[in-house]
């Protein structure tokens, strides 16, 4: 039982939650909660960290097995709740805590031979509810794949891990410094690429959106970059009574997904 916040693992684990430069050197990040616990497969679980609640509310859940064979193993520790207290960053924690080794995704996960690609890019997507929300519409709609591009948020942090709900450890993506870096690995594998901005714009249900595609979205604030538009294959707008001006990122990209998805029979 780990009963000091001063203990070298828990200042390590609290680090991880805190810092996205350590989560990236280390290529290491938390996932805190039973549920995202249960999504985590085996080999990618560095350490764990749990309370005597958190152990019981996974017996509850009936998926403790893990968790005690981990504790067996020593790569499951029991914490103290005012020590779990320093590590988590939720209000009221579950007791359950992972360090999990990041993924590094393949194209061919993207673009898989046997499915049309439907892929979301982000541009400078900066807010982490709003990443954490594309990812769970992009796994509901069926998209292979999504690509983040520039400064977008940390894909890793604590929170958007917790809005994404499971869909990170499901739905293959990419970090890139620049988005046109990969456009034309996109084309040559026959995705076209629709910028979401309403320069020369084409309604989004009016487009054919049965082949392979890719819909670029950007900043919550400032949109697209100039040179992103201008790169993409086409640009689609999508229509808005009264005065609004625009709509919030993460609504824009789940209308774009789910055109495509209804265009295709949602298959």
């Amino acid at each position: 039982m780990i009963s000091s916040a001063a203990n070298e693992r828990i200042k390590h684990a609290a680090l991880l939650g805190k810092k996205a430069s350590a989560r990236e050197e280390e290529k290491l990040f938390i996932a805190e909660g039973a549920r995202l616990f249960e999504e985590i497969e085996d080999g990618l679980i560095s350490e764990l960290y749990l309370t005597e609640g958190g152990l019981s509310l996974l017996r509850e859940r009936g998926s403790a097995a893990r968790a005690e064979e981990m504790l067996a193993s020593e790569k499951a520790f029991l914490v103290k709740d005012d020590v779990f207290a320093k590590m988590s960053d939720v209000v009221t924690p579950q007791g359950v805590l992972a360090v999990v080794k990041q993924r590094e995704h393949s194209w061919e996960e993207l673009i898989p031979p046997d499915r049309k690609p439907l892929i979301i890019m982000l541009e400078d997507l900066r807010d982490p509810g709003n990443l954490g929300t594309v990812m769970r519409s992009a796994e509901a709609a069926g998209a292979t794949g999504v690509i983040l591009g520039g400064d977008c948020a940390d894909i890793h942090s604590p929170k958007v891990v917790r809005s994404t709900m499971g869909a990170l450890f499901r739905l293959p993506f990419m970090k890139l410094r620049d988005l046109s870096f990969c456009f034309g690995t996109l084309r040559s594998k026959g995705v076209k690429i629709y910028a979401a901005a309403m320069e020369g714009a084409q309604c989004f249900s009016k487009a054919d959106l049965t082949g392979g595609c890719a819909f670029i979205v950007g900043n919550e604030g400032k949109g697209l970059k100039p040179e992103t538009i201008a790169a993409a294959d086409g640009c689609l707008f999508i229509p808005m009574a009264g005065k609004t001006e625009s709509l919030n990122a993460s609504v824009s990209a789940s209308l774009l997904l789910y055109e495509a998805a209804r265009q295709r029979g949602y298959n």
